[in-house]
């Protein structure tokens, strides 16, 4: 009895310790927060500068992230990783030195990079989606020295000042871009320019934005350090370490880690730019497509069915920003039980967002798309192409988060052998299906869906050879998918319940779709929350893990759930 005790002492410190659900929590719900802005101010920027601008836009920012995954993507999980290894240690004058050579490195790299994709940005794009790509370009350099800060703040395991400089960075990036492209198309507008420049201009003025915002995250990421100096150099003073790196020896362990970290988020999210690549140069080289056609074809995937599909993914983003510290020291400190129980609690949390936010995305594609892409041209196709993209919700997740776990017990290699396989099973399938089928811009949709899930299976194979992991199915999958598939099917009917009734009642097809979407949401929503609890997918604290989950717990309280 007293061990049990002890036990159960030990593992409410650790919880207290660590807290990664709580930490992964916030990042999420910033992520959330970050991402609904994104798509709230995407429709009226859609309206400016119009799908043709959406695809120089979307081509020119693909090749961006490619080179940003290069030079600096990687850097705040790599850091992080690094770091939280010297801090479970104590060795606080080796983590502020790996801290300080990390801004070397991605300085000069970011420079580097900035440069390489401003003077050959020729080579990467065609026509108006040139000069969009020269104007992110600079982006780089300074995502990099943000990202070695918000490492730097998650290898302390806490993520509050990340998550203010992503929600900071977003709404800069929104007010910007929608005042820059406005301005510039109006500019185009007044100079008498063709249709193809003003939508030119308008994607210009869409990449500010994004440079715009990293900018001022940037300053406050440095304002933030800067108040946290004292403390720091404190904790150096006081350090008592006999074994000080030099800086020869952390340059080196940098290259160790951030190396293979940077190969698998860069090939992981390739497959975006390479289907882009592959997708234009066929449609336009072998079925004689129109290139404008083509490049607005794949800016609705990329701009509308993809955007709209990543929110839900930003739960597994987050989870994984949280989970490699914590993963990384619990590993290294021996204890493979614990780094287990941590990766089923990181997963089946996950998977209670990611889940129903894919079935919901699938039956209700059509009114989120009209909501938030109201574009009547490109709605059928783009909500199509977001049914498809449905199920990559769970299997990005499972995908993401996995692959953090391989990288925080030091597989870092894995990832990438994982990350090439998938790419080069997908585009074997993408390059026949352009050539001898006629389905189009539905074949990259394929070959994600693909991609997505030939990730996530390689993954788990290795993560139980590994770790001996074996994942539990029934209250991580099944439950949560049956309660889903309940959700669904009830706000499906309530939305065609309430189109009827409206469309008796109101003339404007929009508002009778936002109000009957609305409706339908919050109907799924509260169900979902009730079948979870009643049939013990979830437990109070699971709850407690997701964004808000304290008043999400008390609600149920009140519900009489729980």
């Amino acid at each position: 009895m007293s061990d049990k005790k002890g036990v159960s002492r030990s593992q409410g410190r650790n919880n207290k310790k660590d807290g990664f659900i709580v930490q992964a929590g916030i990042l999420a719900a910033a992520s959330i927060i970050c991402r609904i802005i994104g798509l709230l101010y995407r429709g009226p920027l859609t309206g400016i500068i119009g799908d043709e601008g959406n695809g120089y836009y979307s081509t020119a920012y693909n090749i961006y992230t490619i080179v940003l995954l290069v030079s600096s993507y990687s850097i705040p999980s790599a850091i992080a990783k690094v770091l939280a290894q010297k801090l479970a240690l104590k060795e606080y004058h080796n983590a502020q030195r790996i801290f300080k050579c990390a801004l070397v490195y991605v300085m000069v790299v970011g420079a580097a990079a900035s440069l390489v994709l401003f003077l050959w940005a020729p080579f990467f794009v065609m026509g108006n989606s040139i000069p969009v790509l020269r104007v992110f370009a600079p982006t780089i350099f300074f995502y990099g020295i943000l990202g070695v800060l918000r490492g730097y703040f998650q290898a302390h395991r806490t993520m509050m000042q990340t998550s203010v400089s992503q929600i900071l960075e977003q709404i800069l990036n929104a007010a910007v871009s929608l005042g820059a492209a406005h301005l510039l198309v109006q500019a185009a507008v007044s100079s008498e320019a063709d249709a193809g420049t003003q939508a030119m201009y308008g994607a210009i003025g869409s990449a500010l934005g994004t440079g715009s915002g990293v900018l001022a995250a940037l300053l406050f990421m440095v304002a933030i350090y800067l108040t946290n100096r004292k403390m720091i150099n404190r904790r150096i003073t006081y350090d008592r370490t006999e074994n000080i790196e030099s800086y020869g020896d952390i340059f080196k362990l940098m290259m160790a880690v951030v190396t293979p970290f940077i190969l698998s988020t860069c090939i992981y999210n390739l497959t975006t730019a390479l289907n882009q690549t592959v997708y234009l140069n066929m449609m336009v080289s072998f079925k004689e497509m129109d290139k404008v056609a083509a490049t607005t074809e794949i800016g609705i995937f990329s701009t509308k069915a993809v955007t709209i599909s990543n929110i839900p993914i930003a739960l597994a983003s987050a989870m994984s920003s949280a989970i490699v510290p914590t993963i990384s020291a619990t590993y290294a400190q021996g204890s493979v039980k614990q780094t287990k129980k941590k990766i089923a609690y990181a997963i089946k949390v996950t998977m209670l967002i990611s889940i129903p936010a894919a079935v919901g995305i699938g039956i209700l594609a059509r009114p989120v798309m009209m909501v938030l892409f109201p574009q009547l041209d490109s709605l059928v196709l783009a909500s199509r192409l977001l049914i498809g993209m449905a199920a990559t919700v769970v299997f990005y997740g499972l995908s993401t988060l996995t692959n953090a776990v391989l990288q925080g017990i030091g597989k870092v290699n894995t990832p990438v052998i994982n990350a090439v396989l998938a790419i080069g099973i997908q585009t074997a399938v993408l390059v026949p299906l352009l050539y001898y089928t006629d389905w189009g811009v539905y074949s990259v949709m394929a070959a994600t869906v693909l991609y997505s899930i030939v990730m996530c299976i390689l993954n788990n194979i290795f993560m139980r050879k590994y770790l001996g992991y074996k994942q539990e199915i029934d209250r991580t999958f099944i439950r949560p998918l049956f309660c889903s598939v309940l959700m669904g099917t009830a706000a499906y009917g309530v939305y065609e319940g309430m189109e009827y009734l409206l469309e008796m009642f109101m003339a404007s097809a929009y508002f009778i779709n936002l109000i009957a979407f609305s409706a339908a949401a919050f109907v799924g929503i509260l169900l979902y929350f009730v079948l979870v609890i009643k049939l013990k997918a979830v437990k109070e604290a699971d709850l407690k893990g997701l964004p808000k989950g304290r008043a999400a717990v008390k609600l149920a309280k009140k519900m009489r759930l729980l």
